[in-house]
């Protein structure tokens, strides 16, 4: 009897371990669910039903892939191939929502949950929230200070003349060819980076690149569908090649960073460049305090390494892109520029001083991050229940702040919203979005992209370099496809009829 009554406890127990789990199983995929979308219908919010699991899944991969099959005209709007499934569902805009959220990082927090491989990719100050956020932040920010970034200009400069070299010999004895600017603009931003972050050259960093790109490809297909937890352990060939590449890209960048530390320490290294500065201020926090919980960990700093590779290349490359293409379909405004540079610089090497001069450039550069941002969207979550303006939100519900949408918004802009107009920007940015938070291309609040001084630099100096030694025009062979993997880019690059001057 003794036997059968503990065989019977130990069944009872199974079970209710079992309805227990059953419940909270229960309680994520549809109770939970459905009682946010009941709260916020309650508070007037349309939008599709909710269904298990999936949700809008389904119908929003659906709508990328139709929307990505087919190119589009030069003149035609861009949101609905881009942003296919918000552009059916968003309906309005609220600017002083969008501020509050962006000024607000401790209630709206950067989404956490959905597959974790995709934490795999980079992580670093992105990633991070409340006192950690904090201490990445102070420890990073003297890398991208003003003073800073000065010694970084000539390492702009020879990458970008490297690439421009490379366009001159594929001319031989032409006066004009066609050339994909893209892969090149890529490569060259690849290239500041390994230089300005490790001071080496683009050689030693490709690899890194070439990883990183491979592993944000697959972790975006991974992300178009539903995430099973758990389901990252599976030995699945994508999760094995993920996980492969993480573990060959955090090797090679401790390598690059114990290499450092070393020469650091015999006095042989320079802290000019970003990878320097951030060891040495992540020092003297450390002296500071008297204590290494006030700094960085090697495996912090390491993350933070991938970060700069991964943004800084991906971004730069996508608005350099896109404002050639743009100059193109717009020669009065290339000459424009063109007349500024020659003013500004003439045969002189650019510097500082002289990029900041650089009135029309500056102004095109905006309008290109307006037409064509690099992020076109940003998600935060809150979780606990938060008042945003006259309506409640509750604990999980997820908030994405649609970038591209505020700044192709008519009722916003005007009736020229889908024009290139950098004239509107030739009073100055809060001038045009008269106070609001419209205009977002790198994020805003205290939370604003840290690299956003470094990206403005390198494509100012860029574009001055390619103004005064080619002029640019579109190629028949060009196809007009914006789609976004992680950032906004040319599906089929950017090909482009480049004249010598």
């Amino acid at each position: 009897m003794m036997e059968l009554s503990l065989s019977w406890t130990i069944i009872c127990g199974v079970w209710m371990v079992v309805m227990i789990y059953a419940l909270k199983l229960l309680d994520w995929v549809w109770l939970k669910p459905k009682k946010i979308e009941k709260c916020l219908r309650d508070q007037g919010l349309k939008g599709t039903t909710y269904r298990l699991l999936y949700g809008d899944v389904k119908d929003m991969v659906k709508m990328i892939t139709e929307s990505n099959v087919i190119p589009i005209n030069l003149t035609d709007d861009i949101v609905p191939r881009v942003l296919s499934f918000a552009h059916v569902m968003v309906t309005t805009h609220d600017p002083t929502m969008i501020k509050e959220i962006l000024g607000n990082y401790e209630d709206f927090q950067k989404l956490r949950g959905g597959n974790p491989l995709a934490r795999l990719l980079a992580r670093g100050l992105v990633d991070v929230e409340g006192d950690q956020w904090v201490k990445h932040r102070k420890i990073i920010n003297p890398a991208f200070h003003v003073e800073k970034l000065k010694h970084m200009v000539p390492a702009f400069y020879d990458s970008c003349n490297e690439m421009i070299n490379k366009w001159e010999e594929i001319f031989k004895e032409d006066s004009s060819c066609e050339i994909d600017v893209w892969p090149y603009l890529q490569t060259m931003t690849s290239d500041v980076i390994s230089r300005t972050a490790f001071g080496s050259s683009y050689k030693e960093g490709k690899k890194i690149f070439e990883l990183q790109g491979e592993q944000a490809e697959l972790i975006i297909t991974a992300s178009r569908s539903i995430y099973i937890p758990g389901s990252r352990f599976l030995p699945t060939k994508s999760n094995k090649r993920i996980k492969a590449i993480y573990k060959e890209v955090k090797g090679m960048v401790s390598n690059i960073i114990d290499k450092r530390i070393k020469e650091m320490k015999s006095e042989k290294s320079s802290k000019d460049d970003l990878l320097g500065i951030l060891l040495d201020s992540n020092f003297k926090e450390m002296k500071k305090h008297g204590n290494n919980k006030f700094g960085l960990s090697i495996d912090d700093i390491i993350e933070e390494c991938k970060l700069f590779y991964f943004a800084g290349q991906e971004t730069v490359s996508d608005l350099l892109v896109w404002t050639m293409i743009l100059l193109s379909q717009h020669i009065e405004w290339q000459n424009r520029a063109r007349d500024e540079v020659l003013k500004v610089f003439g045969d002189k090497k650019p510097d500082i001083e002289g990029l900041s001069q650089l009135k029309i450039i500056s102004n095109i550069i905006l309008e290109v991050l307006r037409l064509y941002p690099p992020v076109v969207g940003m998600t935060r979550m809150v979780h606990k229940e938060t008042k945003l303006g006259n309506i409640t939100l509750p604990a999980g519900t997820l908030i994405q702040l649609h970038t591209m949408l505020s700044h192709h918004d008519p009722n916003i802009w005007g009736d020229d919203v889908k024009q290139f107009n950098p004239e509107r920007f030739s009073q100055g940015t809060s001038n045009v979005t008269k106070g609001q938070t419209i205009y977002f291309p790198f994020g805003g609040g205290p939370r604003i992209c840290i690299g956003q001084n470094f990206a403005m630099l390198e494509a100012k100096l860029t574009l001055s370099m390619i103004l005064l030694r080619f002029s640019f025009e579109i190629s028949p062979s060009y196809t007009h496809a914006p789609r976004t993997i992680v950032t906004l880019a040319p599906q089929f690059g950017g090909h482009l009829i480049l004249l010598k001057r």
